[in-house]
């Protein structure tokens, strides 16, 4: 299967691991979009992109550019979403409702989404949608076997309105128990910190998914202290509440299930070992690149005929 692959060019998360996990299972022509070029697809596509080369286009660009051309996107052919904030869709931000409506323009393209539920609902709303986790960077991440001298940390940001629910519980958590809360830079200093933590929150509260700090830190051997995201979810991704992964409703029960862990060393340490190894053998981009390919593969929805307009704005490069 030949691919053309767009991707951000400037982006904060390091994936670069996860492109190359896609790349290992098709013939994959990789390309990172600048901002301008974002901006102007039907620009580069005229100048760069021969589309009948490619049996599958797939985008995993700023959502923000992509509504705003949904008039061109309609004429790429054989085209797949791959999002990883199609949460927003169904919370309360500047984005709620508009994956939907942006989708409803492009029926016949397939969305991966990194939500299990959230490909459910697009799904149910008529969308051709499939569901591949986030993951983490497997050569970047690992458990380094050192001793964890920070009991009870998060480390990441909270300074976004998609974050305002986490920042509140971490806020509420800090006001009773001894709480870290930090940020890294990426790479080798996030990891060495991760190495040092033994209980990780994660607090993705509101979101409806895993966010990808969960997986980094289940794969650097923290007990993963994890909000909630429901049964379907949590057995979507193969996570078990005191085996892989202790989940959480609200800090009373954060806290009751903190002190058992701290009375009960052989138990904690039962449940990193068991999440580390979930998330080596299902999370890391290696595995997540080749699930990606996997649903590629599939044949598409047909794509409903461009109307005189858009056949003569493709022709004019208008």
């Amino acid at each position: 299967m030949k691919v053309l692959f767009l991707v951000q060019k400037d982006q904060r998360a390091i994936l670069d691991r996860l492109y190359d996990g896609v790349a290992a299972h098709c013939e994959c022509d990789l390309r990172w979009l600048s901002s301008a070029e974002q901006r102007d697809l039907r620009g580069y596509f005229r100048r760069e992109v021969d589309v009948s080369r490619y049996d599958r286009i797939v985008f995993f660009l700023r959502f923000k550019q992509e509504i705003r051309q949904a008039g061109f996107i309609r004429t790429v052919p054989n085209l797949v979403i791959l999002e990883h904030d199609a949460y927003q869709n169904y919370i309360p931000c500047k984005y709620t409702g508009k994956f939907s409506a942006h989708y409803r323009r492009l029926p016949w393209a397939r969305v991966i989404s990194s939500g299990f539920v959230v490909s459910e609902r697009l799904r149910g709303e008529g969308f051709d949608a499939v569901f591949v986790p986030k993951g983490y960077d497997q050569t970047l991440l690992q458990d380094q076997g050192r001793e964890r001298d920070i009991e009870l940390a998060f480390v990441g940001s909270t300074n976004s309105v998609a974050y305002s629910g986490r920042k509140a519980l971490l806020d509420e958590l800090g006001r009773v128990e001894s709480l870290v809360v930090t940020r890294t830079k990426s790479g080798e200093e996030y990891c060495d910190t991760l190495n040092r933590i033994r209980f990780f929150v994660s607090a993705d509260v509101g979101m409806g998914e895993f966010m990808i700090k969960n997986f980094e830190a289940m794969a650097c051997g923290c007990v993963l202290l994890a909000y909630d995201q429901g049964a379907e979810e949590n057995r979507a991704l193969g996570l078990e509440d005191m085996h892989n992964v202790v989940f959480y409703r609200d800090i009373p029960q954060l806290q009751e299930k903190l002190a058992r862990l701290r009375a009960d060393p052989e138990l904690s340490q039962r449940i990193a070992l068991n999440g580390r190894d979930l998330a080596v053998s299902q999370f890391s981009f290696a595995r997540i690149g080749q699930r990606i390919v996997e649903e590629l593969e599939p044949p598409l929805r047909p794509r409903a005929p461009l109307s005189m307009m858009e056949r003569i704005r493709l022709k004019m490069g208008i």
